[in-house]
């Protein structure tokens, strides 16, 4: 349990300083929308903030830690994390003020998780694009 404990807290900082970095550096370019395994990013950009998700099995759930993050016009950056634990098959429907979403589902077994609405988080990213 303390072993579990200690590896869920040592992913989630882990997390949280990626979200960070990315946001300060604003590379907005790299995208990951699954499926990935337990500890693989998903990265993706979500309204104005920079989505890293990844989860870990729970008991065959995928207990996945999501960080939105955010570059503010002082230079710093605001993050905001969610957890939440999945059942296989389940969705979890992560939705920014912009009306922009992302719909994660787990596998059975927690064997991955991936992005469902892959067509709509690329077309989006891709008509913010500078040609």
């Amino acid at each position: 349990m303390l072993k579990n404990t200690l590896a869920l807290a040592a992913a989630s900082a882990l997390s949280l300083f990626v979200a960070t970095e990315i946001a300060a550096a604003g590379d907005t370019r790299a995208v990951n929308l699954g499926p990935v395994g337990p500890h693989e990013p998903i990265l993706a950009n979500v309204g104005k903030s920079r989505l890293l998700a990844f989860y870990q099995k729970d008991q065959g759930k995928c207990a996945v830690s999501a960080v939105l993050s955010t570059a503010t016009a002082d230079g710093g950056v605001d993050a905001k994390r969610v957890r939440v634990a999945l059942r296989p098959g389940e969705l979890f429907h992560l939705d920014a003020a912009s009306r922009e979403r992302v719909v994660f589902t787990c596998a059975p077994d927690a064997q991955a998780m991936t992005v469902l609405n892959k067509g709509e988080v690329l077309t989006r990213q891709a008509s913010k694009a500078l040609y």
